[in-house]
């Protein structure tokens, strides 16, 4: 369109300038054929529809187009002059640098020579019919093809510049897409050890149970009975974390190895009933941290209170390291007939010594906490609070008993 645009502007422009050449004795002894001026200016217009795909040999045909033009009688300057102004502004903006500056070269000195044999420059007043002397115009012309080369090689680095730009948000964005994935392998695998852990001490305490009924069946059969029950249901509870372990562990692991790198443990699992400990290793920090309890405390499946413990665990350790130690943060655990709540707020504080630097790239935190919280059926808020401070909130449905 922009193509179209020009073309018809310097059709136009020749077709003013014909008309003028018309009217001026001194410049019409010079072009006198203005029905051939009309139409070849249009015709040399129209040339510049290749600008784009052969920019030097469009500055080429218009340059010499113009001295055919002077030798014939025919005034094409209009078009021509407007015209190499554009091809030259195409050289710079479409060829390499080697290419460009070969370009603007030849153009430079076949423009001298056209302006040097042009008949217009020997016509009465020594210009082109005009009487300004003949190096005003070609000064005019030089500064007019060095001029818009310039700018031609102005957006072409502009052009590359924004190219690169957008490929260098490409790849941050593909960085980051590949840092979420890592993240959140590193994190299924470490909760299938935490739940494998789970599932192993289910297993152990069926064995003991199914021992133990074993030695009583004969002497206490309501005692076995009881004892079967509860077989059952610690075997139902293993099911249930087996499969949320076939879930998350996507690949099998290379060994038993915890996240420093050593042979994991048997410890237990930690669970709340361990919230009192990790908050009294947080007031040790000098951290203000106040437990609270709503609700009437139920028997929640292992693997789900190891994830509400470490929701709890992680949120903590964010409020050291963003809000820092001053900040007051109120840990609530509420517990509800079809769901069990867990919230961590804190009030903001001066920010902590270790709070990292500013980063495009994902933390390992929310992500971690978010996959956990979802394999449960969960859902996890996080963000700022209106008043100040942060607020994690977890929800977890509770399985309906039969």
């Amino acid at each position: 369109m922009s193509d179209a645009i020009i073309v018809v502007a310097l059709a136009a422009a020749n077709t003013a300038l014909v008309t003028v050449t018309r009217e001026d004795p001194a410049m019409a002894a010079v072009w006198h054929d203005h029905t051939a001026g009309y139409a070849a200016g249009v015709m040399l217009s129209l040339v510049l529809f290749a600008r784009r795909f052969l920019p030097f040999t469009v500055l080429m045909v218009l340059t010499l187009g113009g001295l055919a033009g002077d030798f014939a009688g025919i005034m094409v300057w209009g078009a021509a002059s407007l015209g190499i102004a554009a091809a030259a502004y195409s050289v710079g903006r479409y060829l390499p640098l080697v290419r460009s500056l070969a370009g603007l070269s030849a153009a430079v000195a076949v423009n001298i020579a056209t302006t040097a044999l042009s008949p217009a420059t020997a016509a009465p007043g020594g210009g082109e019919a005009g009487g300004e002397p003949w190096w005003i115009n070609q000064a005019f012309y030089l500064g007019w093809i060095l001029g818009s080369w310039w700018v031609g090689r102005l957006v072409r680095m502009r052009a590359f510049h924004m190219m690169e730009l957008a490929a260098r948000a490409e790849r941050l964005e593909r960085a980051r897409d590949a840092h979420t994935r890592a993240v959140l392998a590193e994190e299924r695998t470490r909760i299938a050890r935490e739940l494998h852990d789970v599932v192993a001490h289910h297993v152990s305490v069926m064995t003991v149970q199914a021992t133990a009924g074993r030695r009583v069946i004969e002497r206490s059969p309501d005692r076995a009975r009881q004892t079967l029950v509860e077989i059952e249901e610690t075997g139902r509870q293993a099911m249930a974390e087996m499969r949320r372990i076939v879930d998350v562990l996507r690949e099998p692991e290379a060994g038993g190895e915890n996240d420093n790198g050593e042979v994991a443990g048997r410890d237990p699992q930690p669970s709340l009933s361990g919230l009192d400990e990790l908050i009294r290793q947080i007031r040790e920090t000098g951290t203000p941290v106040e437990l609270v309890a709503e609700g009437v405390p139920v028997k929640l499946p292992p693997g789900l209170e190891l994830t509400l413990y470490r929701v709890v665990q992680e949120s903590l350790t964010n409020v050291l390291k963003h809000a820092g130690r001053d900040a007051p943060t109120t840990v609530s655990v509420r517990y509800g007939p079809r769901a069990v709540e867990v919230a961590v707020t804190d009030e903001g504080g001066a920010g902590g010594e270790g709070a990292p630097p500013h980063s495009d790239e994902p933390g390992h935190g929310l992500v971690g906490m978010r996959e956990r919280v979802a394999l449960y059926g969960g859902e996890i808020d996080a963000g700022p609070r209106s008043g100040g401070g942060f607020e994690v909130r977890t929800r977890i449905p509770l399985a309906r008993r039969g």
